[in-house]
């Protein structure tokens, strides 16, 4: 057969012919397309440019799962307060990577409206049907706290975005929920037993390094009389000392404001087999300090603000830490349970911890 000849199987009366045959049984016959861009029957078509499905258009039409809550241990006791830290589980966010993540920070990633409703459902979880007014600040790893009173205004935007600035917030107002955003920064929520009085505070080492706790708690004192006997405070997940490497000038401002600042650093060095079973291939002749690198510091940032709470007054049994670590706090799927900046090399969501006082 010549090559301009048609071949009789791409004839319009054989694909008919199949056609009639997948239809009788219930089924269409998908036509292919040729080399010259014509279906199979000869029609002329032009073909749409297309590329792979981008993240943020793979929606969650529904999350299967509750939302993730760790709620501090022995708090249970005081039914008028409201608290909680969220995992990544139970959303409806996909930008991230795993399917049904629960981002509840806003970001240029991830649509308003998925963060909205996922904010929804932590709220729910957290406060019951009747979620309580959301509370958050414009972080910026700083130690200033700000008291959240009825003549606070404004808050929030129109779309739920936070005007204040700051890293810390108290509030003795009821059915308000203070917000912390994390996602490696340790969060640190705080409540006055006898007089009803909340604080969440955010800290990272910068934070940390500006007593952010321990000044949260001298402003509980000095606004509402706050005795350290009658605090309670939960320490949520955050990056542990496991995965926190830092530089040694930030090991050198720790020991400058606290004393017992040695015990909250580590040297971590890397195991390399190699190295391990063969050291003199890694002998140099080079002067000291100009060798290879040495061994890593880690920062226990949990523990630092564990000091800042007993340093302030609260008994060390008044204290619960969840002492998960963001980064490497795995599901037994595998699949993280946390979100982490650092671990995830800034492309990642946000964890809520929140903390308020129920309404009478």
């Amino acid at each position: 057969m010549s090559s301009n000849t048609t071949d009789w199987r791409e004839s319009p009366e054989a694909i008919a012919a199949v056609d009639a045959l997948f239809a009788s049984i219930g089924l269409e016959h998908g036509r292919r397309a040729t080399r010259a861009g014509t279906w199979a029957g000869g029609e002329r078509i032009s073909r749409p440019r297309t590329s792979e499905p981008s993240a943020s258009s793979l929606k969650a039409k529904k999350p299967r799962r509750a939302p993730g809550v760790i709620r501090p241990a022995g708090w249970e006791a005081f039914p008028w307060l409201h608290a909680g830290f969220s995992t990544r589980e139970g959303g409806a966010t996909t930008v991230y990577g795993n399917p049904g993540d629960l981002n509840l920070g806003w970001s240029t990633d991830d649509e308003p409206k998925t963060v909205a409703a996922n904010r929804r459902r932590f709220l729910e979880a957290v406060a019951g049907r009747k979620p309580a007014q959301l509370v958050a600040a414009r972080q910026f790893h700083s130690n200033l706290i700000r008291v959240i009173e009825s003549a606070t205004n404004p808050l929030a935007t129109s779309d739920g975005k936070p005007t204040l600035r700051g890293d810390g917030l108290i509030t003795a107002e009821p059915d308000r929920l203070l917000a912390i955003l994390t996602a490696d920064c340790v969060p640190v929520l705080v409540a006055d037993t006898r007089r009803r009085v909340v604080a969440a505070f955010h800290a990272g080492w910068r934070g940390t390094l500006a007593r952010i706790v321990e000044r949260g708690i001298g402003t509980m004192r000095l606004q509402f009389g706050s005795r350290p006997k009658d605090l309670i405070a939960a320490i949520g997940p955050g990056i542990g000392s496991c995965c926190y490497s830092v530089g040694e000038e930030i090991r050198f401002d720790f020991e400058s404001q606290f004393a017992y600042a040695p015990s909250l650093f580590s040297e971590v060095y890397d195991s390399d087999p190699v190295r391990d079973k063969y050291p003199l291939l890694f002998l140099t002749a080079r002067a000291p300090g100009h060798s290879n690198i040495g061994p890593q510091i880690h920062l226990d940032l949990i523990e630092a603000n564990r000091r800042q709470l007993v340093d302030a007054g609260l008994s060390a049994s008044k204290i619960s830490v969840v002492g998960e670590c963001t980064a490497c706090t795995r599901l037994p799927n595998g699949q993280r349970r946390y979100f982490s900046h650092r671990d995830e090399h800034g492309y990642t969501g946000r964890m809520l911890s929140v903390i308020g006082i129920a309404e009478s």
